[in-house]
């Protein structure tokens, strides 16, 4: 069975003041789905902006953002484990630094883990932990965690659920004629020194942390696929009927052309 991770932003799952459970719940209902066709590994985030929902601490200081980390977490766990309830599927929390991938004894103890999970039919929800990490052990964003999950559990797909539709040729609230790119095969470095734009407060990431993303994935030769995350037409349309109407696929396959 083919393996896939899914990705999923703070923007999607919270709003200011609370989960946002609808879009949780048509995420579970996604991946439930899914895991019919696929191995599905769920890169998540949103803890800190779940314990801002509880706490209003200043992230900008990095021990009341660990904080918010902290209560965060079983928040944001306790709400995945209520909507996969519904759907009879079993979770699993696990928590990753950069150091993790640095060490062959603790990335083969996570390959280990994952790979007995998905045996055992539980979904594997994987996170950096953003308590124990010092700023030289933190991906900064789960764009490049979940990059690295995706090459190290040999899964073949990265699906990254964002609040933009995918990578267009130009800044689309800026310019109201740019246009989705359907497929990309190349990301040149003058794309990837973008300045960083995240969208929500609680956002670490923005394009530029997705197009470093894509082309980690991209030289390890598995590809990426880049789709809004409040509305899943997209992704499903995808990922269940093997159709591209939306989206970005990022990938070096030859038989692909970049549009």
């Amino acid at each position: 069975m083919k393996r896939i991770v899914i990705k999923v932003g703070s923007s999607v799952l919270t709003e200011t003041t609370s989960i946002a459970k609808e879009r949780m719940l048509n995420l579970a209902s996604l991946i439930a789905e899914a895991r019919k066709q696929y191995e599905v590994i769920l890169v998540t985030s949103g803890a800190v902006a779940a314990g801002y929902t509880a706490v209003k601490l200043n992230r900008s200081v990095p021990t009341s953002k660990k904080v918010l980390a902290s209560v965060g977490q079983p928040i944001l766990m306790s709400s995945y484990k209520n909507k996969f309830d519904i759907y009879d599927v079993p979770i699993s929390q696990i928590l990753l630094t950069e150091e993790d991938f640095d060490s062959r004894v603790h990335t083969k103890i996570f390959q280990d883990i994952i790979d007995r999970t998905l045996k055992n039919d539980i979904l594997p929800i994987v996170n950096e932990n953003d308590i124990s990490t010092t700023p030289d052990q933190l991906f900064g964003d789960n764009d490049q965690l979940s990059a690295h999950i995706t090459y190290y559990t040999g899964a073949d797909l990265l699906v990254i659920l964002s609040d933009i539709d995918g990578y267009y040729d130009d800044n689309p609230k800026e310019n109201p004629d740019a246009k989705i790119r359907k497929v990309v095969t190349e990301i040149k470095k003058e794309e990837l020194a973008q300045e960083h734009t995240p969208n929500s407060q609680f956002a670490t990431g923005g394009i530029v942390t997705k197009l470093k993303a894509a082309d980690y994935i991209m030289s390890k030769k598995r590809e990426m696929f880049l789709c809004n995350g409040y509305d899943l037409t997209t992704a499903r349309e995808f990922l269940i009927e093997g159709v591209h109407n939306k989206g970005t696929l990022f990938t070096t396959k030859k038989e692909k052309k970049d549009k």
